[in-house]
């Protein structure tokens, strides 16, 4: 069965613009799988290869600088080896026929001096904890330490951290970069009532303040890459970390508003039970628009995605957890073929296993074929 849209090829209609052999697009998932120096280890570029089939692949969060380090594994795109490492990553994706663009995550608020590095205490908009345990280095869990605010200086210094990790990125080969501003992290640390209580030119009481660095990073940016090679991502409304918007709508409408004549290659959009944000917010975007229902529920299925595309609300699709267990997505979703079963246990241990050892739909079958007919023969 392929004559659904999600198998359909996308053009965005500007000339320079997304250029997809299908619309489903693998979601950045966080793995765990870099060297304790951030260093992105082989194994990652064989996870990214077998999903080249995706349109277009999001990489798991990267950190821009070691100030915006979460957790302990999570890669960086800051140094040398960082840069051969992705570079690798890259090569392995192209060579595969894929699409790859790196999302630039910024920690903020959350980390942990003995998750990081620098060994810092992380700093966010204001001075607010965040709820859970964290990642640190050993392998364990710490419990949580109340992040610094930010001085004027430090919101200065990310915007171009951001500058210098996307140049990075395309130095390392990646087609573009997006801008992690969803899932508690920085830029929606700003945006969010509870995580940005400043008094300042970025925050205060008023929505252009609330908004101020989102637009200054994509800016910026933009300039330094081109807008045709960066996306962003927004979850208005994720209540995850207990991120409280109680009113997200004029916020992010009045974001996009800002940012929609730049030109960029994409909006990567999560869908909220409380506030529906594609619905609101489609008006205010003129270009490429990725969906994403599934965060916060149950996973994504094909109907779902499809119910998406066909109702004009976005070009595009992204699949998180459907991609984990099955690097082949697009050909399962051709044929209606069932889907694999996540291995939990290793989601973020660090080998291979778990993360590259799914098979895919032509081994399975052959896997069939072959006991078939060691069958038949006894």
């Amino acid at each position: 069965m392929t004559n659904i849209k999600l198998l359909t090829p996308y053009s965005a209609p500007t000339a320079h613009g997304l250029r997809l052999p299908n619309r489903i697009v693998m979601a950045p998932m966080s793995r765990h799988r870099a060297a304790d120096d951030g260093t992105p280890l082989p194994v990652v570029a064989d996870h990214y290869a077998q999903r080249a089939s995706a349109g277009l692949i999001v990489t798991e969060g990267i950190w821009p600088a070691s100030s915006g380090q979460s957790d302990w594994r999570i890669p960086g795109l800051e140094t040398p080896a960082h840069i051969a490492g992705w570079r690798a990553v890259t090569a392995a994706v192209h060579q595969a026929g894929g699409r790859i663009y790196a999302q630039l995550m910024h920690g903020g608020r959350k980390g942990h001096p003995l998750a990081r590095i620098d060994g810092d205490l992380p700093a966010g908009p204001s001075a607010v904890l965040v709820p859970g345990r964290v990642h640190v280095s050993g392998g364990g869990k710490a419990d949580p330490v109340v992040p610094r605010e930010m001085t004027r200086d430090e919101i200065h210094t990310a915007v171009r951290d951001h500058v210098t990790a996307a140049r990075n990125a395309i130095a390392a080969g990646f087609d573009g970069v997006e801008l992690h501003g969803a899932n508690s992290y920085l830029i929606h640390q700003f945006l969010a009532d509870n995580t940005n209580v400043r008094d300042d030119e970025y925050g205060r009481g008023s929505i252009a303040d609330r908004i101020r660095f989102a637009v200054e990073v994509t800016r910026a940016v933009a300039d330094a890459i081109g807008a045709e090679r960066l996306g962003l991502r927004l979850s208005p409304g994720n209540p995850q970390f207990e991120m409280a918007e109680a009113d997200p709508g004029p916020v992010y409408r009045a974001l996009l508003d800002e940012i929609d004549g730049l030109g960029l290659a994409y909006l990567h959009l999560t869908d909220n039970a409380d506030y529906p944000a594609l619905t609101d917010l489609r008006s205010h975007w003129h270009g490429t628009l990725i969906a994403n229902v599934g965060e916060n529920g149950d996973p994504t299925t094909r109907e779902a995605g499809e119910a998406v595309l066909v109702s004009g609300r976005a070009d595009l699709v992204s699949y998180g957890r459907a991609f984990i267990s099955n690097p082949d997505l697009p050909e399962r979703f051709a044929v209606d073929a069932p889907l694999q079963e996540i291995d939990a246990a290793h989601l973020y241990t660090h080998g291979a296993e778990g993360y590259t050892d799914y098979p895919s739909l032509e081994s399975e079958l052959v896997s069939a074929q072959a006991f078939a007919q060691t069958s038949t023969s006894t």
